[in-house]
């Protein structure tokens, strides 16, 4: 009997030889929050969570899967990944549905959303790139950079999907921030978009962005309209005080006064019912993920790795403060899901599967010597 158990204990520690014990600890506690606030959240009927579940099992496949595999193979693999996910980009805008636009493809058995394999695949392209050329990045890196990142970009934006191609953007944009980019490059670009921004709102943006820029400025303007959501969303987290209502007692939510409320604005539901404990809580979980990445990043010993796991990294940071943002009204309702905790499908799988890779650069890396 002791044989047998420690050949199994021998087979699985082998199995996760390559997963990271902390950063999969910190994902297994957010997902089982998610969860739970998605049993809530969804009238305390268990198929959403049953579904969500499912796709946090075939997240962790991915994110094991991809752990496995040395960063030198996924470095040589990176321009023809890149290359392939250019592809549904392109077939979404043929043959996508949506409710306001192309952003999904319908597989039969399930919705594919192409850009978010690009989340994965563009900030492997431009640390491939990076890792090639002298650092810090000079202006003609600089600039080829920004063409690989305005690629996909420019084809989320014509779904349109603003929320995402933010996202997608920002894991391209941190890559060269770790590459040593200049402090300058980002203040020239945000004078640019300060530049184009009346031109972009009377040519590019559509009537329900405008209105959701507006409700943002305002959201009392039309408290029965456009601003329902966040004010709704402001009132649940207000009600939810220092410990919450208690799990399942979230009125806004179960009253359907807080509409997506097991998506976008699942944050509002833990806020109400869990209360200030419950938001630290999980917040601090989020940091210390974001904090385990940018250490493996630190301990790589290459350039591409570094680059890479410290973009995937920040880039998670970004899912939880624009979401944070959104739903508190501090930003633009944009749909940006919480991590983990909101209810969708290839965006959770996305995620897990970039944090594999952030764990395939800890799994692989040299290690010290004495």
């Amino acid at each position: 009997m002791n044989a047998i158990l420690r050949i199994g204990v021998d087979l699985f520690a082998r199995i996760m030889r390559t997963v990271d014990s902390w950063l999969l600890g910190a994902l297994l506690a957010l997902m089982g929050i998610g969860l739970a606030v998605l049993y809530s959240a969804g009238a305390e009927t268990p198929r959403l969570v049953y579904a969500q579940g499912a796709r946090f099992a075939v997240g962790l496949a991915a994110m094991w899967g991809l752990s496995r595999i040395p960063p030198t193979r996924l470095r040589h693999w990176s321009p023809l990944v890149y290359g392939v996910s250019l592809l549904p980009l392109l077939l979404v805008l043929a043959i996508g549905q949506g409710k306001h636009g192309n952003h999904w493809i319908n597989l039969g058995v399930f919705y594919f959303q192409p850009s978010e394999v690009i989340k994965l695949s563009l900030p492997m392209m431009v640390a491939w790139f990076l890792q090639r050329e002298p650092l810090p990045p000079n202006v003609r890196v600089v600039l080829v950079s920004g063409a690989l990142i305005a690629i996909p970009l420019g084809l989320i934006l014509l779904q349109p999907d603003f929320g995402t191609g933010m996202l997608v953007a920002s894991s391209g944009v941190f890559a060269l921030f770790l590459a040593g980019l200049s402090w300058w490059w980002f203040v020239a670009a945000a004078a640019g978009v300060a530049a184009v921004a009346p031109a972009a709102w009377f040519f590019m943006l559509r009537e329900y962005q405008k209105e959701r820029i507006l409700t943002f400025l305002n959201p009392e303007s039309d408290p029965l309209g456009a601003g329902w959501n966040i004010i709704q969303s402001k009132i649940a987290i207000g009600a939810g005080g220092m410990t919450g209502k208690g799990w399942g007692q979230g009125s806004q939510s179960h009253l359907d006064y807080l509409p997506e409320h097991t998506t976008d604005f699942i944050f509002a539901v833990l806020s109400e019912e869990f209360g200030w404990i419950g938001v630290a809580t999980v917040l601090a979980l989020y940091l210390f993920v974001i904090g385990r990445c940018l250490w493996i990043a630190a301990e790589a010993r290459d350039g591409y790795s570094r680059l890479l796991a410290g973009a995937l990294g920040l880039s998670f940071f970004v899912y939880v403060i624009v979401n944070g943002g959104m739903i508190s009204g501090m930003l633009p309702v944009v749909g940006v899901p919480m991590p983990l905790l909101s209810y969708g499908g290839t965006s959770a799988v996305s995620l897990l599967a970039g944090l594999g890779l952030v764990m395939a650069v800890g799994a692989h890396r040299p290690r010290h010597t004495t």
